[in-house]
């Protein structure tokens, strides 16, 4: 099995480039079961977009990867479908029950492994199933499968979510699609990924409209000309590496093919801590800083500060002057990298949904082991500040979301070995 080798206290300089979004890409991916012809650029090349493009060639898409581009070609051509997405490819990865909407709008009926994923909580997919029953489809659980089937076409209606899901809301935008009549969506999950599904859908022939967290769908037919759409950057990935900027930059270190404004609230929370951001149209200058401050954070639904940065903004904040506190509002168990930062020698205690992180304190190289792809990313980060070599196993949570990381580390001058 894999593992990182990280030798700590090496200074930053040069110069990042984001990737594209994966968690963009892979809804547009279980959209393109829409289309005809679909050529998806600014791909990230990792782990769970390999997963998905092989669910969609087992339900019998033709898929073509130009890794040197970053693109995909998709064709359906709607010989030899399977409306099956079995369990061995859902299992790690959890955006695979969102072919689930695409299968009920295009074929009526649809069978989908429960999903997989990281263990940062139970995530349910029952809001997913309130909204697809809302559009009349038939849906009953069995043997750890989604059994669903509309056969007269699903049909239009007002769903007002109970709580804000990313899920939920891209599974019923893609069943919403083809809806006879039209679908009013309430307290929708607005977050740039989202945006970034419409948009493609608005190219297949979508007639969608976005007001505030309310998403309007009008019974839509779908294009049969080739669509080409670029994926948005990857938000969780900048933010990232703007951690690790603040940490470990020499001088200014540039991260580039972005949009800042997507990023207010994450720029925000960085500069009250003390780093120093400058914008510029497609990218931005961080500098070390100088003495962090304490600060207080809450997770939440976009616009707020992601979930997906908790883990990364923690190893942060044990470089920080005085007691920081950050509350988990999104998921119940995304805490699992506290231990293996105490490892480290990190002082973080846990109180419900709350941790209480006192610094600033440093950091000693231990072997650790990776829970979840973002807990992965901030041992990484840990890594980079501590003393002496750490080892990090289970890396393949890395490889899930983070496109050549190493890599792009070491340009910037990090040492970092995979083994």
């Amino acid at each position: 099995m894999e593992k990182l080798l990280i030798k700590g206290r090496s200074d930053l300089k040069g110069k990042i480039s984001i990737s594209g979004s994966k968690n963009a890409t892979l809804p547009i991916l279980a959209a393109s079961i829409l289309s005809n012809h679909a050529i998806i650029k600014n791909i990230p090349m990792v782990k769970d977009i390999f997963t998905m493009v092989e669910l969609l060639n087992f339900i019998g898409l033709k898929t073509r990867i130009i890794n040197k581009k970053k693109t995909i070609e998709i064709k359906n051509i709607e010989k030899n479908i399977n409306t099956l997405a079995p369990y061995k490819l859902v299992k790690t990865m959890r955006a695979g029950v969102l072919v689930l909407g695409s299968l009920l709008t295009k074929y009526k009926k649809a069978k989908v492994s429960l999903p997989g994923g990281c263990a940062i909580g139970t995530r349910p997919v029952d809001l997913h199933l309130f909204a697809l029953k809302k559009l009349g489809a038939k849906i009953k659980i069995k043997d750890g499968y989604i059994y669903a089937h509309a056969r007269n076409g699903l049909k239009g209606a007002k769903i007002k979510f109970p709580s804000i899901s990313v899920g939920a809301t891209e599974n019923a935008l893609l069943a919403a699609f083809k809806a006879k009549g039209k679908t009013i969506l309430k307290n929708c999950a607005i977050e740039p990924e989202i945006k970034d599904l419409i948009k493609f859908l608005k190219k297949l022939g979508g007639n969608i409209s976005l007001k505030g967290r309310t998403i309007s769908i009008s019974e839509s037919q779908t294009k049969s000309s080739k669509i080409i759409h670029n994926v948005i950057f990857d938000r969780i990935e900048l933010g990232t590496y703007m951690i690790a900027s603040a940490l470990l930059a020499k001088k200014n270190l540039t991260i580039d093919k972005i949009e800042p404004n997507i990023i207010k609230n994450e720029i925000n929370v960085l500069r009250k801590i003390g780093i120093t951001i400058k914008k510029k149209k497609k990218s931005i200058l961080i500098k070390k800083a100088k003495k962090l401050k304490k600060i207080n954070v809450t997770t939440k639904p976009y616009p707020g500060f992601p979930t997906d940065l908790q883990a990364q903004l923690m190893v942060l904040l044990t470089q920080a002057n005085g007691v920081s506190k950050i509350k988990e509002d999104i998921f119940e168990n995304r805490f699992m990298h506290v231990p293996e930062l105490k490892r480290m020698g990190a002082n973080i205690k846990i109180k419900g949904k709350t941790a209480i992180i006192k610094g600033p304190t440093k950091l000693t190289g231990a072997e650790v082991m990776a829970t979840d792809l973002r807990a992965s990313v901030s041992l990484v980060l840990a890594g980079l500040i501590a003393d002496n070599r750490t080892i990090i196993n289970r890396i393949y949570h890395l490889d899930r979301g983070y496109e050549y990381l190493e890599n792009k580390l070491k340009n910037c001058k990090a040492e970092v070995k995979r083994v």
